[in-house]
């Protein structure tokens, strides 16, 4: 409904500009002795007054519906993007999906809700038209074609353009009434979709870490809110029930228990028994290649196999499940081995459509703006998590028919397995080297893992993070090393705010600070430095945009390059701070 009102007013307000433009033709031709009337003016005359009365009738329709009672509450947010979204196209006919901004005041004196367009209005004036008009003017021009409505109490215009808002309190009344009458009802989908949530995921023969349990808490928060708003929800438990991992469990039960054929196997501590056997995998030769060849007979279905896989999975199932329980957590489980016959599949489309590359034996898939590609086979023959996430979307889409799919992972599994130890090491060693470095030398210390390890203060674990977090900045903003070469060869570096002018300075204080030590050996002083650029830099960045973006789509609209550049000068002088502490740093933690 209030879409048809919007196309009926903004197909409107065109036509009385074209009447407008007419009306001033007809005028030239009187003055000039040419009385007739033209026809297509008469004609948009005619078709004028049929979208006046229909516009009337559809706004009357509106007020309507958003006055009585409905069983899906009311999204004022929407409402009023609908009303300004109304008022722009009527006032800016010509202009193409102008920006709509409507946010909630953070403050009462500005009303209740804010209309934020007139800026960005202003900005596409200047270059697609060349006009240069000041939002307050535009936000003037927008208020006076707001159509009639019963949510908006009066409009005010506030500093360079900001509409301020106020919600009439009899409108805000009925809303109320109805959500007392009809409770707290889900807003309208429209049609009804199919969600698949894959959370949770945790890996057979390992215990649940503190990512699963995250995964799995937000995993069915995120569940239970799409069933509220009426979705067809799937929960998804995809564990890690199937790879090589598998063969040396295998191996070891069978050394273990040589009956677990008859009789059922005491392995209650299923992390020890994963222990046991992968010491054996790494120091046993002989018990490795009985491990790659159990492998084989499990993914051949060999009966014998089959049963100690399902024997070790149901132990892990039964510990997993009590924290299930604990959570009230349902879950449809489909792991890695539900895909296993897939597989082949993936890979022989993958073949057919000429997308696999071979590397050095392995089948490869490269896609369109990544780097690294996905590896659908190995040398051996063996399939990898990416043939087996590929088979499970594949399924997701084409057998569950989901419009929408959901992954719940752990912040930390953007690391590979590499960056993941690389971290760890970085991390662990570093933090037992900053805690010796940062005091001084000639006071006594005492040993503590608690404060080597606390992230917060002047620890390693701190500064490394926040060095990764500097370094993330460029990725985010799509900018390599070479940009960044390129742009300091050409930028000047800009430091009119405060902060640029405080970090820019601190940066500058390295050299002095290396000549000190040289002086009096007392190491404690580079931590201290670091320490006092980290916490710089922390106030730079929460004060100066290195990249904007835009608020509704989250899309990058301005890099500022000079800011980078004080980042990476930032990143540049931890770097070989660490390098003098005899600390690595990564790039992702």
């Amino acid at each position: 409904m209030e879409a048809r009102v919007s196309q009926c007013a903004a197909r409107l307000a065109r036509q009385e500009n074209e009447i407008r433009l007419l009306t001033a033709e007809i005028e030239h031709l009187k003055n000039s002795g040419c009385l007739g009337v033209s026809p297509s003016l008469e004609g948009l005359r005619d078709e004028n007054a049929k979208l006046k009365y229909r516009l009337n009738f559809l706004r009357k329709s509106l007020q309507e519906e958003i006055s009585k009672p409905a069983k899906s509450m009311i999204n004022i947010n929407n409402c009023l993007q609908e009303i300004f979204g109304a008022a722009i196209q009527a006032a800016y006919p010509e202009l193409e999906n102008p920006p709509l901004v409507v946010t909630p005041s953070q403050q009462p004196k500005f009303g209740d809700y804010q209309c934020n367009s007139a800026m960005g209005i202003t900005q596409i004036l200047l270059k697609t038209k060349e006009q240069k008009v000041s939002p307050r003017e535009i936000a003037e021009k927008i208020t006076k074609h707001i159509p009639a409505n019963e949510c908006i109490e009066k409009v005010e215009i506030a500093g360079p353009g900001f509409i301020n808002v106020h919600l009439r309190r009899d409108f805000v009344s009925k809303q109320l009434s109805s959500l007392l009458v009809n409770g707290v009802q889900p807003p309208a989908i429209g049609k009804r979709k199919k969600v698949v949530v894959d959370f949770s995921s945790p890996n057979i023969a390992k215990e649940m870490h503190v990512g699963h349990l995250r995964s799995t808490i937000i995993g069915e928060s995120m569940c239970r809110l799409f069933e509220f708003a009426g979705y067809d929800v799937l929960r998804l438990n995809h564990l890690g029930d199937w790879g090589t991992q598998f063969g040396m469990l295998i191996a070891h039960l069978q050394d273990k228990f040589p009956d677990y054929l008859t009789v059922s196997p005491p392995i209650g501590d299923l992390q020890a028994f994963y222990k046991e056997s992968k010491r054996r995998f790494d120091t046993e030769e002989e018990f490795k290649k009985r491990a790659y060849q159990c492998v084989v007979l499990l993914q051949s279905k060999t009966p014998d196999f089959i049963k100690a896989w399902e024997l070790i999975c149901d132990v892990s199932r039964k510990e997993f499940q009590k924290i299930y329980n604990c959570l009230d957590i349902t879950l449809t489980e489909r792991g890695e081995s539900f895909y296993h016959e897939m597989m082949k599949d993936i890979v022989k489309e993958f073949e057919d459509k000429g997308f696999v590359q071979v590397d050095d034996g392995r089948k490869v898939v490269f896609v369109p703006g990544f780097p690294v590609p996905l590896t659908i086979m190995k040398s051996d023959g063996g399939y990898t998590y990416d043939t087996s996430d590929l088979a499970a979307l594949k399924h997701r889409l084409c057998e569950e028919k989901a419009d929408i799919i959901i992954y719940v992972v752990d912040s930390g599994q953007v690391l590979t397995a590499e960056e993941l130890k690389a971290a760890q090491t970085s991390v662990a060693f570093g933090c037992i080297k900053y805690a010796d470095l940062s005091h001084n030398r000639l006071n006594d210390y005492v040993f503590s893992f608690d404060k080597m390890l606390d992230d917060r203060g002047n620890t390693a674990a701190y500064l490394l993070y926040a060095f990764t977090r500097i370094r993330a900045i460029a990725r985010l903003a799509n900018i390599d090393e070479q940009m960044l070469r390129k742009a300091a060869r050409e930028e000047v570096l800009i430091l009119d705010h405060e902060k640029e002018w405080k970090l820019g300075k601190c940066i500058l204080r390295f050299p002095e600070i290396l000549q000190k030590i040289l002086e009096d050996l007392l190491l404690h002083t580079l931590c201290d430095y670091l320490y006092e650029l980290a916490t710089t830099f922390t106030e730079f960045y929460d004060n100066c945009y290195c990249v904007e973006k835009d608020r509704q789509s989250g899309q990058i609209v301005k890099v500022n390059m000079w800011r980078l550049l004080l980042c990476e000068a930032t990143a540049t002088v931890m770097a070989k701070g660490f390098d003098i502490l005899g600390i690595k740093p990564v790039q992702r933690m």
